[in-house]
């Protein structure tokens, strides 16, 4: 339970913590047991959003509510900056005079930076731009690090979202160099490392990947052993082996932790000698991987299990939907092995969702591009049975390596053994209640209720999930529903996996684009090989969770920022045109609205509805009209049309039709 805010904040105290600032501006340091600290635009002393700060809290005003018990909001000004988030920016190059400016990306910069001249640079251009000095005083002071190219361009803007999110799009020569020799030296490598592995390159074998991958990094083999048993092979390129620990290539992996998935490219965590050739399970090639073989019975019961590195061909590269072609037709390459894993994947799944995982389902979009990046569609992405079948394996592998790792640990606790775990704490109460009174307001039950008062279990969220499949506003309450989970992270300390509902989990699965897999790899490893790596040696395992659960939050927003350009870009050409949606949100400016069919989402301004004066109705997520009493609520299907589509400013403008 969170503690109640009390009322009188003391005044004059001082408060270390991280700000958030708003597109307006206003900067916000939380303050525990108190309302959030109001700053100022003039009294945020160059501070930056997400920079680390020491807050002096002035004054104590009314905050929003009526009456005498109304919070008092204290208000304050920032009289250091302890550390900075960031110092590079991607901005807009722009000509003031004599003097050369750059316009950050970043709404929440809140002033143009000075330059002292434009690098190689034009006037229009997009730059990356490294922050010399601000004091929020004098104009900030930057210098032009690189040229990205016309602001507009396709390749410019999606380089530029990279840029922003702190990731690089080139790697450092050095690392370059070290790829390259590997890939030389490979041939050699696999002939060499033959004799060392378990040989697994005559069982039947096959990648199953969409259309556009490049880094194959799991296929799955398939041998029925009789007695309605069978033997599953879920075998892992083994980049641990390749991305030594005090190379260049790990450095850099460490650095950039994931890979970045933007709408028509990859900006791979190791260079595309490795990400592409190396440790790609390509079709027809030999390759080194780590496995997890499992011996299953027809109830998908794990009755055996080993980890091995092995030596594997991939036999068939399928696309998801050249499988599902298979088990739709009952016939085609592979069939028999396909149907096995169907059977066993589906058993699989039943048994999660009986221990109460939750399914939150996908709300991604695929996009048609031109020659030159432009959209020319957008549809949303099918899911097949055979994402869910390749789903169902990979949580099975990983499951099984951190239960048989975890186990270890238990059994000789005088080892200190260490491991990096994939944790998923349970939702916070506050945001559990907040989910329940927004699908309430919706017309659907939720939770049940015990000695008198609400509870919410993971399997409570399933049923709700369940009961709106096929409605129309099931987008909008799985995407409410996940926004109230809390996020799942990386850790040294297992607290299980709420989500999943697995007592033990990790990633192993997926080590060409996270680093959190190598970890676990070369963890793995060790205790194969009777070394196991200890507390003492992985001092820092837990900073380098930390770290991993922060890229992988920065390359979320990188995808999320890439998508949502391209959804404004490809509404540009559609100004004027009718389209049917739903609510997604409302506020005091107006509602949200999410298109059907492309899942773009554009404001309808309050302003420019006709007819009546609406007002915010916070209690029932819709905004109401003071004349007609008219609602438009939260959920509600509408037509509206596009009057306004703002790329620089990534916004959507409908008004009702």
């Amino acid at each position: 339970m969170q503690k109640e805010k009390t009322n009188r904040p003391p005044r004059q105290a001082r408060v270390s913590g991280i700000v958030q600032i708003t597109r307006k501006g206003t900067g916000y340091v939380a303050w525990p047991e108190h309302e959030d600290i109001e700053i100022a635009t003039e009294a945020l002393g160059g501070a930056l959003n997400g920079d680390e700060v020491e807050v002096e809290v002035i004054e104590l005003r009314p905050g929003r509510g009526k009456g005498l018990r109304a919070p008092l909001r204290p208000h304050g000004k920032i009289i250091r900056v302890i550390s900075r988030a960031r110092d590079t920016f991607v901005c807009t190059l722009k000509r003031n005079g004599r003097q050369w400016v750059a316009l950050p990306d970043d709404v929440r910069f809140y002033r143009p930076i000075l330059l002292k001249d434009s690098g190689t640079g034009k006037e229009g251009e997009k730059i990356l731009v490294e922050l010399i000095s601000f004091n929020g005083v004098e104009d900030p002071q930057g210098k032009v690090l690189q040229a990205l190219g016309r602001a507009g361009e396709h390749r410019t803007e999606m380089n530029a979202i990279v840029l922003e999110h702190g990731f690089s799009t080139q790697f450092l020569p050095e690392v370059v160099r070290e790829a390259q020799q590997i890939e030389k030296d490979h041939t050699h490598i696999i002939a060499e490392e033959a004799s060392k592995r378990f040989d697994c390159r005559t069982i039947p074998t096959f990648t199953i990947d969409p259309p556009d991958a490049k880094d194959f990094d799991d296929a799955l083999s398939v041998q029925e052993l009789g007695n309605g048993e069978f033997e599953i092979g879920i075998h892992i390129a083994d980049a641990s082996f390749f991305v030594k620990e005090g190379s260049a290539l790990d450095a850099e992996a460490r650095k950039r932790g994931t890979s970045v998935y933007l709408v028509d490219t990859t900006i791979p965590m190791v260079p595309n000698e490795l990400s592409g050739n190396v440790c790609s399970l390509r079709e027809g090639e030999d390759r080194l991987a780590f496995s997890a073989i499992f011996r299953l019975n027809q109830k998908a019961e794990v009755l055996d299990r080993q980890f091995k590195k092995t030596i594997i061909r991939s036999d068939k590269r399928f696309t998801y939907e050249a499988a599902q072609e298979v088990l739709t037709k009952k016939a085609g390459p592979y069939f028999k092995e396909l149907e096995i894993l169907r059977s066993l994947g589906r058993t699989l799944k039943r048994e999660r969702e009986r221990e109460g995982a939750i399914d939150f389902g996908e709300n991604e979009v695929r996009f048609t591009l031109d020659e030159h990046g432009r959209p020319l569609a957008i549809t949303r992405k099918e899911r097949l049975e055979t994402n869910s079948l390749i789903e169902e394996f990979m949580l099975l592998a990983n499951r099984e390596v951190a239960q048989y790792v975890s186990k270890l640990a238990q059994k000789n606790p005088e080892h200190g053994l260490v491991f990096l775990y994939r944790i998923h704490d349970q939702p916070k109460e506050d945001r559990i209640e907040e989910l329940a009174v927004f699908v309430r307001a919706l017309g659907y039950e939720f939770g049940h209720v015990k000695k008198g008062r609400a509870h919410y279990s993971a399997r409570d969220i399933q049923v709700l999930l369940d009961s709106i499949e096929g409605k129309p506003e099931e987008q909008l309450i799985r995407t409410a529903t996940l926004r109230s989970m809390a996020k799942a992270i990386y850790s040294t300390k297992n607290i299980g996996h709420f989500g999943l509902s697995f007592e033990y989990y990790t990633h192993f699965t997926s080590p060409i684009r996270r680093y959190p897999d190598i970890l676990v790899h070369r963890i793995l490893g060790s205790h194969l090989n009777n070394k196991p790596i200890t507390h003492k040696e992985y001092g820092a395992l837990e900073k380098m969770c930390i770290a991993a659960s922060l890229q992988e939050a920065k390359a979320t927003d990188a995808e999320r920022d890439s998508i949502r350009y391209k959804q404004v870009e490809f509404m540009t050409s559609k100004i004027g045109e009718i389209f049917e949606g739903t609510v997604s949100g409302t506020t005091e400016w107006g509602v949200y609205v999410e298109e059907k069919h492309t899942a773009c989402e554009g404001l309808v301004r309050v302003a420019s509805i006709e007819g009546d004066y609406y007002r915010y109705n916070p209690k029932e997520y819709a905004i109401v009209g003071d004349r007609t009493n008219k609602k438009i609520a939260l959920g509600d299907r509408v037509r509206v049309k596009l009057v306004g589509a703002d790329v620089s400013a990534r916004t959507i403008d409908f008004v009702l039709v």
